[in-house]
Parts: C-alpha cells; sequence; structure tokens
C-alpha cells in the first residue's frame, strides 16, 4: 500500500526512517518513549485532534478509528511501507522489530502482554473517563466523578501490589508494559491536576516511585518531549 497522500499532508524530511504521527498525551508518550528507548530512528509528525487532523482522509488512511497515536514504517514487513494503529499494537510491533523490551522466554513474554493488555483495556479506558469528568466536563456529574475516581483507585491498588517487591512491573526488567502504563499516571496529575484527590503520594507509594523511576530514564525524558502538549 502507499501513503503519498499522507506525505504530502506531513512531508517527511527522513523518509527512510519510521514516520510517527502523535501528540503528547499519554497515549502518544507510550509511543516516542518506546522509540527513543529502542534507538529507532524516527521522524516525528504533530496531529493537532483539537482541529481535526485525525478526522482528515489522510489520517484516516493510518488509522480507521481516528486516534492518535499512529506509525508508518517504511521498512516493513516484505520491505514495503507498513502502518500500524492502536498503541498497544505499535509497542508490540516496535519491539519485535527491535528485539528490545518484550522477553522472549514465553512465560515472561506472556507476563508483559498481560500487563499491556491491563493497561490497554483498565488503566487507560478508566483513568481517561476520571479525567475527563473530574477536569473537563462542563457539567460536574458527582456520580460520574465518584464511580471513575473509585475504579482509578482501585486500578492504582492493583499497580502498587504489583510493584510493592518489585522495580518494574514484571519484575527487574523495564518493557512495553511500563512504557505503556507510566504516562498515564503522569497524566492523573499533570492533566486532571486530580493527585490530591486520588491521593496518589499518600496511598499509592510504590507506584510513584516506579513512576520517578521510569520517568527520570534519558529515553524517557527525551520521548515525553515529543510532540509536547505544554
Amino acid at each position: 500500500m502507499t501513503y503519498d497522500n499522507v506525505f504530502k499532508k506531513w512531508p517527511a524530511q527522513h523518509p527512510e526512517r519510521i514516520q510517527l504521527y502523535s501528540l503528547g498525551t499519554p497515549n502518544g508518550q507510550k509511543i516516542s518513549i518506546a522509540l527513543e528507548e529502542m534507538a529507532l530512528p524516527y521522524e516525528a509528525h504533530r496531529i493537532e485532534i483539537m482541529k481535526d487532523d485525525q478526522f482528515t482522509d489522510e489520517f484516516i488512511a493510518i488509522n480507521p478509528n481516528s486516534k492518535i497515536p499512529a506509525i508508518i514504517d517504511p521498512n516493513g514487513p516484505n520491505n514495503e511501507p507498513f502502518a500500524v494503529f492502536e498503541s498497544g499494537a505499535i509497542l508490540m510491533y516496535l519491539a519485535e522489530k527491535s528485539g528490545k523490551f518484550l522477553p522472549t522466554d514465553p512465560a515472561a513474554r506472556s507476563e508483559c502482554l498481560q500487563w499491556l493488555f491491563f493497561q490497554m483495556g483498565g488503566v487507560g479506558p478508566m483513568f481517561g473517563q476520571f479525567g475527563h469528568f473530574h477536569t473537563f466536563a462542563k457539567e460536574k456529574v458527582p456520580y460520574a466523578i465518584e464511580r471513575y475516581r473509585n475504579e482509578a483507585r482501585r486500578l492504582l491498588t492493583v499497580l502498587d501490589k504489583q510493584l510493592s517487591e518489585k522495580p518494574f512491573l514484571i519484575g527487574d526488567a523495564y518493557s512495553i508494559a511500563d512504557m505503556a502504563t507510566f504516562p498515564w499516571v503522569g497524566t492523573l496529575d499533570w492533566a486532571y491536576k486530580a493527585a490530591e484527590s486520588l491521593q496518589l503520594h499518600q496511598d499509592f507509594p510504590n507506584v510513584m516511585t516506579w513512576y520517578e523511576r521510569c520517568r527520570q530514564r534519558p529515553a524517557a525524558v527525551r520521548g515525553l518531549a515529543v510532540t509536547k502538549i505544554n
């Protein structure tokens, strides 16, 4: 498949590199962090979601679901350009391409993917709903705020227990599961201004220690700055 119209809308200065189409939301941050950690050459293009870039025909050509992030790998399978959407799928694709941050041992690989899907199916959607109703909704709905606050705290409790005796989600090794999850913990504070409401530092010390451990990695610092919102 060719992506000529995509490249016309977002011209590539380095077409031989992976092309990243993203914005510095937690879902977008996952991928720029992964690209930095894996040392995969890439070029980032800012997708202005508040200006509906994601609904253009060009973006839909690489993600029919109109959500950031998405990538085009010019050297995909069979050495053909290949687009990937859905942040979890992108993380798996990049990990397999680079041979990094996804264990090859079957049991460890499964554990990593379990925590990756925990983020994709739980942490991301539920933290996102909490942030919407807590911070951004024009009409404050106490029931919704309480419902998603309770679920966010429940998920944080699961993470805190998992991290009580481990430096990273699957043990001593940093993985794509960590890359997927820690930006969402950060957004509870910097975007949703909800650290106090959730009692993040008081009730989830293991999560916050792990968050700082992940956030301060040099590659994470670089990745978090890509297409940054503020």
